[in-house]
């Protein structure tokens, strides 16, 4: 027997109301042991944030300079004239 829209979407509201019920009661459970491992080995809620390195933003210091003019280039975006398809481990700071 097929079942009809109406009964498909009242199973689904039934099963999304027992998922909800699992998961808080597996969430509470991880909750303790997470709070148990914290005291048993000192570990501080700081210590559970994971932070990312901060991304550079502004100028960044140059890697290059052109002898000749005593122009800069930090490496990043389009090479300038005087270094474009030369080596560039002579125009190193």
């Amino acid at each position: 027997m097929t079942k009809t829209y109406r009964e498909l979407l009242a199973e689904r509201r039934e099963l999304e109301e027992r998922i909800a019920l699992a998961r808080d009661a597996e969430r509470s459970q991880a909750l303790a042991t997470v709070r148990e491992l914290m005291v048993e080995f000192l570990i501080t809620p700081e210590e559970l944030m994971v932070r990312r390195g901060a991304k550079k933003t502004g100028p960044q210091p140059p890697k290059y300079r052109d002898p000749v003019s005593g122009a800069t280039w930090n490496g990043k975006g389009r090479a300038p004239l005087w270094i474009a398809g030369r080596d560039r481990a002579a125009f190193e700071i």
